[in-house]
């Protein structure tokens, strides 16, 4: 079986995706920034490149490596204030860049890195200026460490969810009217569910999957990419 490494594990996403890998008995290191809603197995503020760099040599060998990390605001430029920008920037793109460069140092026989970024990412959506620019970002990232790191077999992808039903995204899944208007934006008339995404996630870091990299796949239910029929 193979050995895992989930940063932001307490993420809804990244509980997920740990169960489904524990599920099919692999060994999962799991780290998080408190105890607040799991055990992890290590604390790590991921927007750190020393300690992401030590968590890296605390593990060991590895065959994979997926950050969960990100944070939501709904809110358009002119009313974004600095701090909140600069949050948003380090909570996803900070930290994903953090990952490939601690991947790329030590993780010398190859695997897979799996980063998480958004549909907001690939499809104009309003006040979604701060963490689209996020997102994109970790799409930028993922093609261009994918090139760099592809000699020595690192595989570098990473999922784009839609609106995913997770303790981040409860201020919109909670409230019946934006709930259903986001219902109607994705082509297949539901929000996605965190396991939607830790099976796409888990698909990245199966090596049996080996011949993909640079890869950006949407678990949106369309959002991206589709436009729905208008109702008479």
């Amino acid at each position: 079986m193979s050995r895992y490494l989930i940063i932001a594990a307490s993420s809804s996403i990244g509980q997920a995706t740990s169960r489904l890998l524990e599920q099919s008995g692999h060994s999962v290191f799991k780290t998080a920034r408190d105890s607040s809603k799991i055990k992890p197995d290590a604390f790590l503020d991921a927007t750190d490149f020393d300690a992401v760099d030590q968590l890296f040599q605390q593990v060991g060998d590895i065959d994979g490596v997926v950050n969960c990390s990100g944070s939501l605001l709904l809110r358009s430029a002119h009313l974004t204030n600095k701090e909140q920008y600069l949050s948003v920037i380090n909570a996803s793109l900070t930290t994903a860049f953090a990952t490939v460069r601690s991947a790329g140092k030590y993780m010398k026989n190859g695997g897979s890195v799996v980063l998480v970024s958004s549909a907001a990412a690939m499809t104009g959506l309003a006040n979604h200026e701060a963490i689209a620019a996020a997102k994109a970002g970790i799409i930028g990232l993922t093609l261009s460490s994918a090139a760099t790191y592809a000699s020595q077999n690192l595989r570098i992808n990473a999922v784009a969810p839609g609106l995913t039903e997770t303790q981040m995204t409860v201020s919109i899944t909670g409230n019946e009217s934006s709930r259903k208007i986001s219902e109607s934006m994705h082509a297949l008339g539901r929000l996605g569910k965190a396991d939607d995404v830790a099976r796409a996630i888990v698909f990245f870091l199966n090596s049996e999957n080996n011949w993909i990299t640079g890869q950006i796949l949407g678990v949106d239910g369309g959002l991206s990419s589709l436009k729905t029929k208008v109702k008479a």
